[in-house]
């Protein structure tokens, strides 16, 4: 039989149909397959580790079917020691069943650094040595001094400490600054749509220094807490308006930006805020 006879004839149109129908099938097995491997569409919301102890944590990850591996440890204030300081992916995150989680543990212990010598630099270099040294500045105190901003002690607790002791990393070190033989003055910065962090930054780099701040009712959790700004300070922004070095700056905070664009009252400069927050709350 001839190629051209073949191929018209009624066997090779069955065994076209036969190869169609098993391609065909072969297609859609392979694609039921893989729906059921990657569990196309079963992906779930990461819970929060944050906060949570090993054995929390166990029955968390075997409940929500979700592997987790221990790859490091920090240090950290805001959680308890031993308990689950940083994860990854973030929480609500979604990712399919037995995905693993990466967490960061907080240590048992913290973590030892030596205190640097800020005295004799200027105000800015002092804060950014503590700073990179693994501190936070707290107060800066102003007392008459031949110079002006810079370092003339160093204090931690209320007392003097000098270089080379050691202290806890993360710990809040006051800086005793010059402010010269004058009565000097510093403008009042503008702090109002500023996150709290960029505020102390502003307030320290201005030589003044974050009295107590308040969170309104629309912070609710961390997250809330991380992303508020400030919508009211005392005393409040002006251009001619001035502090003497070393004075404070009362903050109010929130989530809610119709109160940036909102009449405030006016607050006498002398008065405290009410339900104020600690000075030494973390960050």
């Amino acid at each position: 039989m001839s190629l051209k006879n073949f191929l018209l004839s009624r066997i090779f149109f069955k065994n076209l149909g036969f190869a169609i129908m098993i391609t065909f099938g072969a297609i859609m097995i392979l694609l039921l397959w893989m729906n059921i491997y990657t569990r196309h569409g079963q992906a779930r919301p990461v819970p929060n580790f944050v906060g949570l102890t090993m054995d929390q944590t166990i029955k968390l990850a075997k409940k929500s079917k979700l592997r987790y591996q221990v790859i490091d440890s920090i240090y950290s204030t805001e959680v308890q020691r031993g308990c689950i300081a940083e994860q990854n992916p973030k929480p609500g995150f979604k990712v399919k069943k037995w995905r693993n989680i990466i967490l960061t543990i907080n240590a048992f212990h913290p973590e030892m650094v030596a205190m640097p010598n800020l005295i004799n630099l200027p105000k800015r270099q002092a804060i950014l040595l503590a700073e990179s040294s693994g501190l936070e500045i707290g107060l800066l105190k102003y007392r008459p001094d031949l110079s002006t901003d810079m370092v003339i002690d160093q204090e931690y607790n209320g007392r003097k400490i000098v270089d080379g002791d050691s202290i806890q990393k993360g710990s809040v070190v006051d800086l005793v600054l010059g402010k010269g033989l004058s009565d000097q003055r510093t403008s009042v910065p503008d702090l109002k749509g500023m996150k709290l962090n960029p505020s102390k930054n502003k307030i320290l780099a201005s030589s003044l220094n974050l009295g107590t701040y308040v969170y309104d009712n629309t912070i609710r959790n961390n997250a809330d807490t991380l992303n508020a700004f400030v919508y009211k300070q005392n005393p409040e922004y002006k251009e001619d308006a001035s502090l003497k070095l070393g004075s404070s700056i009362y903050l109010w905070l929130t989530v809610d930006s119709t109160k940036l664009h909102t009449t405030t009252d006016l607050i006498n400069a002398d008065s405290i805020p009410p339900a104020a927050v600690s000075d030494n709350q973390s960050n």
